[in-house]
Formats: structure tokens, C-alpha cells, sequence
């Protein structure tokens, strides 16, 4: 082989279209994989750090706007006052308690009942007259806020106030006044704090002082007035229900005359309740005892007397079953000397049949008893149920008699217990109406407040800084979530179905050219950059069972993604193994070989192409051992048809069989029939895909424009990846910590 001389064989083309390609990821129906269940927090981590400045703007937009809203804030001052609300007043009269009686069954009516009393429209009137608040500037000023004031009509019209209260319509100053009031009942306990909010402290302490007197002048004067109306109410009724009871007593008095019906103790039972129940309860025991004999006596039927307790516990029939064993014992014991006929034997016999009639006679007696029993609990029965309806008859009797008297001596009862009842309750009113306390009091009344009780700018502050963090993280996460670039080798697997081959480092930009980025292989070899150039050059040395492909187009989906760069750097690469490169600048729209390594470009593959040139003329070895290029040389008007010509397809078999390795740095895939036609000639195909840069779709167009053209994809490899990618940063870390430099360089471009 001899490299100097490439054009030194002009055979056809012979590609190999069955060759065995690399690691293949099969994409499922859609295009896209399935995600996992399993949640990666490095992945997220990832993202915010990504997007660490929209985080960070948001947060800032956040705080700032609180904080200055904040601070235009009017300042609103709380004044607050404890209220102590008793269930019950003290019972003065009551002996037995002085103090308030808790109600644990009304209780919560109760205080509820409270906490909104005070909040009435009937206090706050009474509040807003005692202080004039509707003469004061700044409150109705306050209340007058709103969209009527903002477009010039004020509350303060006294035609428009009184139409509104004609119509049922809550007063402006009401409603603010009951708006910046507040309730807070303190828990297990009967203190209710009182707090009132406004932009004057002094005007919040006299409306919460007031609201307090107030409350306690109106609860007042509703138990007054109630004593008052209870007295009238309950002396009527006594009169009525004295009359009442005289009538209803002397109804029942000549009732019981005329029906002769006498009533000694009302709470001692009659004679014939009593037999009543007295049959009651001999009926029953009687019925057990019939029951317990039927149940004998029909064992004793279906001839089970022998099972009977009284046949199991008879003395005599114990000691008859005892003989008789005994005997049938000697029996056996005979036999085994004498045979049944020997007179001894026959003894025995004779002595066992006696035993057993003995023991028949005395079942027998068992069986007689039992039968006489049940009979004899029959007819008791059938006595004491005869007796019992007589005695129910007596007292249906009796109670048929008595239905009118009970009535009218229930009537008596009912008006007898009202008349004591109302009796004693207008005594209670008329003794302890004078003296009753009321059961609220002021426990701490309020005092002015020295600092403003909102806004509050450190809290403010505080949760617009958790707002703006969350918020931040949002938006990141909304961004990324809308962003569908390829930024993770997961992506290029799941997404595009391609295996992924390398990684390519992101490298800050510098002065240099990329021919200097991709000599830096040689320059510095223990970098990052040069590291992932030599595992992308491993993944492809594995990736076909015959090696690396003879013929490989780099390619990517649209411009500016790295592949000139990676199509040179590969070739450096493969050229410091000591294999013969031939790289190939076949991008005829937009060359770039020539300029990243310093070469002229007079003459180049168009040159070529045309038949102006020969192959040995545009190719040039460079400064890498065992590299050698051949530009693109002046850009023609028609690039897809010089790429599509027969004399493409001879260069390609002539450079397979000079040089180990021939790279094509291909033009971009969409939009162009260039990529297509070479990838149809190349042996196999590697997709540049840029990190963060490249969109999902227009990657998945370009593979199935390849694909359409039965290009053979190898697989892909992203560029210009940031030190958080995952695969990435422990080369990265473990480079540094060698002692390698990254600074400097030039991020990788096309």
C-alpha cells in the first residue's frame, strides 16, 4: 500500500452494504422510549443548575417587588384588648354556687352566640356614633376607597348615603369598621382577644376601648329588659295556671266519687296487679317443669329410657348392672374349663337372665314415674293458666274503669307541676332580679401601639424569597420541560434510537482556530478533550465486527453542530494509532477543513470532480504522521450533482484501498441532498449532535432522511457538552486531578 500514490488504481467502487454495524438502540413505534418510573435527582439538579439565571432572575424580580411594595405600604397599627365572657352571671342568691355555672351542652352556642354579637352591625352603629367616625377625615376617607371614589363620587353625599340606607345597603363606614375588626377567642379558656386595625394608633385604641363598653352597656340592657318581660309574662301565667289546676282538681275529685274508685297510695300496685303477676311468674316456673318432663317422657317413647338420669342415677339398677357384669365375667371365666351344657355354667346363666328381668322391672318403674310426672305438670299447667286469665280479666277490668281518671288525674299533675314551676321561678326573679352581675368584663384594656402591626418587611421578604425560589424552580423546569434538545446521552438512546458513541466536551472559547482544538490531541494528550476523542475513537474501533469502517461520513443535522471539528480531531486520532487517514472536506457548501488547518484552497475535491485534477494532486499530508486531506477546493454552483457523479464513487473505492481510513467531513442533513447521496456511498455514517443546541425533531428528520437513502448509521456522538452531563464530569475531575489544563480553549464548533 502506498498512500503517496492514491490514484494509483482506478478499479470501480465495491462498498460492502451487508457489513455488520456497531451498537444499534431499535427506536419503538413512535420514535420515542418509554420513561422510567424511577425519579433521577441528579437530573433535576441538573436542570437547575443549567438554568440557574432564570432562578435567580425570578427570585430577584420577586423580592424586589415585594420588598418595594412593602415599603410603599400606608402602615396599619393594632390595638388589642381581653375580654373576659362568663357562661352564666354570678348567682348571688344561690347559696350553693357563687360562681358562674359552666354549661358543657351549650357551651359553644354559647360562646359563638358572643364572638358574633360582637361583631353585629348593631354594636359597630353604636361604636361609629359614640366616636364620630363618620366625621372623621381619614377614616371615611378609607371606607369612601374603592370604585365609586376612584372615579369621583364620594360617600360623603348625604342625598346618596340616604337613598342607600333606604334600600337596605350597609354603610361604607360600617363595613370598614367591622373589616378591621377582629374576634380571637383564646383557646381552653373564656378570654377573647379584641383587635382593631388602623393607619392612626390612637384612633384604634379609643374604637377598640369603645367596642369593648359598648358590648358590655348593650348586654346590660338586654338582660334588664329581659328580667322585666320575664316578671309581667310569668305573673299572667300563674294566674291561669292557678285557675287551671282548682278545675282540674275538683274534676277529679267528683269523678272518683261517682265511680267509687279509691286511690290510698298512688305509688302502692293493687291487689290484682299483684296476683297478676304473682300467676305471672308461677305460670312460667309451672311450664318449665312441663317442659323438662315432656322431654323425658319422649325419650322414654322412642325407648331411650335407658339413657334417662333417673335410670343412670338409680341405686338399685347400679347394683343390678354391677351383678350382672360380675356374672357374665364368671361366665367367661367358665368357659374356658366348662362348655355351656355344664351344669355350673347353666347356673350362671339362669343367675344373669334373673338379673336382667330385675333390671327391666326396675327401668320399667323409671318409665311409669316419669309418665305420671308429666301428666301431673299437664294439668298443674292448665290450673295456673286458668288462674292467670281470671286474674288479667280482674284487671282489665280495673283499667277500663279507671281510663277517664287517669286522664283527668294526669291533667291535674301536668297543671300542679306548672303552676310550682312558673311558683318558684317568678320568687327567683323577684329576689335576685335586683342584684344580678353582668358576666363580661375587661381583663387588659388596650394601650396605644408603638410600632405598625403590618406590613411586616422581613416576613414579607421572607416568603417572597421562598416564593421567588419555587417560582424560579418552576419556570427552569417549564423551560426545560418546553425545550426539546438533545441534552443527555439518555436522549440521543431514547429519542433519536441511535447508540451513543462519545461525548465531546465543552471547551470555553478562545483566539485559537479549531485546527488548533483538534491538535490538541497531540498538544495536549492527557486533556479531557483528547480523552473523549480517544474513547469516541474506541467506541468506533468496537463498533462493527470487522472494526472501524473503511469509508465514515461525519454528518450532522443542521450547521454549526461540531462536525468539522469532530471529522478532523477523529482523524488526528486514528492518524496517532499509525493507521494512513484520508480526511475528505466533501462539504461543498460551507468548507471550513482548509481554513482549521492552514491550507490553501485552489484546488481541492471539485477540482476533482470536474476532471480538472487528479486525486494525488489535491491531496496533502499534514503535520500529523499518517494524516493526509484533500480539501474542497473552490465551491461550485452545483454541489449535489458533483457528489452524485461516478466519479464520487470511484474516489471513495480508490481512497479505500490507499489508506486505512477515510473520513468524509459531510455537509449538514436537512434542507441539502448532499448528506443523503454521500451517506449512500460511505461504508457508515456518525451523527454529530450538539448538546443543548440540537432540536429532537429536526435530529429525528435527519436520521430518516439518512435512512431514507439506506445510509448505515453507526451512531452518535454529542459535542460541546457542559461539565454536569453525566459521563462526562468524572473524566473531567479525574483530568484535572492529573494535572491537565482545560483553560483556554476554544468550545467546539463547526
Amino acid at each position: 500500500m502506498n498512500p503517496a500514490d492514491p490514484h494509483a488504481s482506478g478499479a470501480a467502487l465495491t462498498l460492502r452494504p451487508d457489513l455488520p454495524l456497531g451498537p444499534h438502540v431499535p427506536t419503538p413505534p413512535g420514535g420515542h422510549f418509554e420513561d422510567d418510573d424511577t425519579i433521577d435527582l441528579r437530573q433535576y439538579w441538573d436542570v437547575i443548575v443549567k438554568r440557574k439565571w432564570t432562578v435567580l432572575a425570578f427570585f430577584a424580580i420577586v423580592v424586589i417587588a415585594v420588598g418595594v411594595g412593602t415599603l410603599l405600604m400606608t402602615p396599619i397599627y393594632r390595638a388589642s384588648l381581653t375580654v373576659q365572657i362568663e357562661r352564666n352571671e354570678a348567682k348571688v342568691m344561690d347559696i350553693q354556687q357563687v360562681s358562674p355555672a359552666e354549661g358543657s351542652s351549650e357551651s359553644r352556642e354559647f360562646y359563638q352566640t358572643q364572638y358574633e354579637l360582637l361583631k353585629s352591625r348593631t354594636l359597630a352603629q353604636r361604636v361609629i356614633a359614640q366616636l364620630r367616625l363618620e366625621e372623621h377625615p381619614a377614616f371615611a376617607k378609607q371606607a369612601d376607597s374603592g370604585l365609586l371614589a376612584w372615579i369621583g363620587l364620594s360617600t360623603a353625599d348625604d342625598d346618596r348615603d340616604a337613598r342607600r340606607r333606604k334600600a337596605g345597603y350597609e354603610s361604607p363606614v360600617v363595613a370598614r369598621f367591622l373589616k378591621v375588626l377582629t374576634i380571637e377567642p383564646v383557646r381552653y379558656s373564656r378570654l377573647v382577644k379584641v383587635h382593631f386595625e388602623d393607619a392612626d394608633a390612637e384612633l384604634a385604641t379609643r374604637a377598640v376601648n369603645a367596642v369593648a363598653e359598648a358590648f358590655i352597656a348593650l348586654n346590660l340592657e338586654r338582660r334588664m329588659d329581659a328580667s322585666s318581660y320575664a316578671g309581667t309574662f310569668l305573673r299572667e301565667r300563674l294566674e291561669q295556671m292557678k285557675a287551671r289546676l282548682e278545675d282540674s282538681e275538683r274534676s277529679l275529685n267528683q269523678f272518683a266519687r261517682a265511680k267509687e274508685i279509691i286511690k290510698v297510695d298512688e305509688k302502692q300496685a293493687s291487689v290484682d296487679s299483684i296476683r297478676l303477676q304473682e300467676y305471672t311468674m308461677a305460670l312460667a316456673k309451672v311450664q318449665q317443669e312441663r317442659i323438662q318432663a315432656e322431654s323425658l317422657f319422649a325419650r322414654i317413647r322412642v325407648g331411650k329410657e335407658q339413657g334417662l338420669p333417673e335410670v343412670l342415677q338409680s341405686v338399685t339398677i347400679q347394683r343390678l348392672k354391677e351383678m350382672k357384669s360380675k356374672l357374665e365375667s364368671e361366665y367367661q371365666e367358665g368357659l374356658k374349663l366348662f362348655k355351656p351344657g355344664y351344669p355350673r355354667m347353666l347356673q350362671i346363666e339362669a343367675q344373669i337372665a334373673e338379673v336382667q328381668a330385675r333390671i327391666s322391672d326396675e327401668s320399667e318403674n323409671v318409665r311409669l314415674a316419669i309418665t305420671s310426672g308429666y301428666e301431673a305438670a299437664k294439668h298443674k299447667e292448665a290450673l295456673i293458666a286458668a288462674q292467670l286469665q281470671q286474674a288479667k280479666s280482674s284487671m282489665l277490668g280495673l283499667q277500663d274503669r279507671s281510663v277517664e281518671y287517669n286522664v283527668l288525674k294526669r291533667e291535674a299533675d301536668t297543671n300542679r307541676t306548672l303552676y310550682e314551676g312558673l311558683l318558684q321561678r317568678y320568687k327567683e326573679i323577684g329576689v335576685a332580679g335586683g342584684v344580678g352581675l353582668n358576666n363580661i368584663a375587661v381583663v387588659d384594656r388596650a394601650e396605644v401601639p408603638r410600632d405598625p402591626f403590618k406590613p411586616k418587611l422581613p416576613l414579607n421578604l421572607l416568603l417572597a424569597g421562598f416564593l421567588g425560589i419555587f417560582g424560579g424552580v418552576a419556570f427552569a423546569f417549564l423551560f426545560e420541560h418546553l425545550d426539546d434538545t438533545i441534552k443527555h446521552g439518555e436522549d440521543v438512546e431514547r429519542q433519536l434510537g441511535l447508540a451513543l458513541l462519545g461525548v465531546i466536551p465543552f471547551l470555553k472559547s478562545t483566539t485559537a482556530g479549531n485546527g488548533a482544538l483538534a491538535f490538541e490531541l497531540v498538544e495536549e494528550p492527557r486533556s479531557s478533550f483528547a480523552e473523549a476523542f480517544r474513547s469516541l475513537r474506541t467506541s468506533l474501533q468496537f463498533s462493527t465486527e470487522t472494526g472501524v469502517p473503511r469509508v465514515l461520513m461525519v454528518t450532522s443535522s443542521s450547521v454549526a453542530e461540531g462536525k468539522s471539528t469532530t471529522a478532523l480531531t477523529l482523524a488526528v486520532a486514528f492518524a496517532q494509532t499509525g493507521k494512513n487517514v484520508l480526511l475528505i472536506d466533501a462539504d461543498l457548501r460551507k468548507a471550513s477543513q482548509h481554513k482549521a488547518l492552514g491550507l490553501a484552497n485552489d484546488a481541492g475535491l471539485t477540482n476533482l470532480l470536474a476532471g480538472e485534477a487528479q486525486a494525488v494532486d489535491v491531496t496533502v499530508a499534514t503535520s500529523v504522521p499518517g494524516l493526509y486531506v484533500m480539501t474542497s477546493g473552490p465551491l461550485p454552483p452545483n454541489p449535489a450533482e458533483l457528489l452524485a457523479s461516478a466519479k464520487m464513487a470511484s474516489l471513495l473505492t480508490l481512497a479505500a484501498e490507499k489508506f486505512d481510513l477515510v473520513i468524509i467531513d459531510g455537509p449538514p442533513v436537512l434542507g441539502l441532498a448532499d448528506a443523503p447521496l454521500l451517506g449512500n456511498l460511505a461504508e457508515a455514517t456518525l451523527l454529530v449532535v450538539e448538546y443543548a443546541a440540537t432540536r429532537r425533531g429536526f435530529a429525528n428528520d435527519a436520521i430518516k432522511r439518512l435512512r431514507s437513502a439506506r445510509t448505515r448509521l453507526l451512531g452518535a456522538v454529542l459535542t460541546k457538552a457542559e461539565a454536569h452531563v453525566r459521563g462526562y464530569g468524572y473524566h473531567q475531575n479525574y483530568y484535572d486531578y492529573e494535572g491537565a489544563s482545560d483553560g483556554g480553549r476554544q468550545r467546539l464548533s463547526a
